[in-house]
């Protein structure tokens, strides 16, 4: 009898199945057993393909990451850097509310079987904030921003908008000073705090939302609106748990725990 050949999609199954384990059913569901059983395989597979769930964690954490930068690498470069900042901000809220689990693990509020944080899983974190700088240092080109350090004006704005999300995702944000009215308010102080006048700032972050609504007749610039595109649900969810979809484990068959991500640099 000839040896069963490897599946070469395992790994993108594994990866798919533990996105969908994590946004249904938690961290806590996320086990050796449960994975093998979505996928249809025995949990030796799981060790054969990963050298154990610390590895697959890993690998679907830097997956995770890439997804961020992907959607924040959608918002482009335009005339208006302000609105380009406020849609990426967008972007990134809209990205933490669809993959709450993935982003707490992410960004270390949260743990998954063992798994803890490198620097090197950081540094896939901080190379997505590249997008970011780059459009305060156009802002500053622009008269827009007079702030003299774009990457400390995208850290300012980074660590403020992760503080919303994480209060927002533990249902901290309730009315009448509910995420949608707090995050408005955010945007409009990030920009004022940059140095950008008020009502140019308020018009910049209009210009964002009509953007994205351009983008698809649906949507709003609110991650919580009926139709967003990017708030697709999977068959198998239950509940308000969406699964990660599809494209964020596209290509996960290429291992790449070993690679080095683009290095963080202030733009000039």
């Amino acid at each position: 009898m000839s040896p069963r050949r490897a599946d070469p999609e395992l790994g993108a199954n594994l990866l798919e199945a533990a996105a969908r384990l994590l946004a249904e059913q938690g961290p806590s569901a996320l086990t050796t057993r449960k994975l093998a059983a979505a996928v249809g395989t025995s949990t030796m597979a799981v060790y054969t393909r990963f050298s154990g769930m610390d590895d697959l964690v890993r690998t679907l954490v830097h997956e995770g990451f890439r997804h961020l930068a992907a959607r924040m690498g959608e918002v482009g470069a335009s005339a208006d850097p302000v609105a380009d900042v406020a849609e990426l901000g967008i972007a990134y809220r809209e990205n933490a509310l669809e993959h709450s689990h993935l982003y707490a693990v992410m960004f270390g509020g949260a743990t998954l079987v063992g798994f803890s944080l490198t620097e090197a899983d950081r540094q896939h974190g901080r190379y997505t904030l590249d997008i970011l700088v780059d459009a305060v240092a156009r802002a500053v080109r622009a008269g827009r921003f007079s702030e003299p350090d774009p990457l400390l004006a995208a850290h300012r704005m980074w660590i403020a908008l992760h503080g919303l999300v994480t209060l927002e995702l533990g249902g901290y944000l309730t009315a009448p000073y509910d995420a949608d009215t707090c995050f408005e308010s955010q945007l409009r102080g990030l920009m004022s705090g940059a140095g950008d006048d008020a009502e140019a700032g308020a018009a910049s972050i209009r210009r964002a939302r009509d953007r994205r609504a351009a983008r698809d007749p649906h949507a709003t610039g609110d991650p919580h609106a009926a139709g967003n595109p990017h708030a697709t649900r999977d068959p198998h969810a239950t509940g308000d748990r969406q699964a990660l979809v599809p494209g964020l484990t596209a290509g996960a068959h290429r291992r790449t725990a070993g690679e080095d991500p683009p290095p963080m640099h202030a733009a000039s």
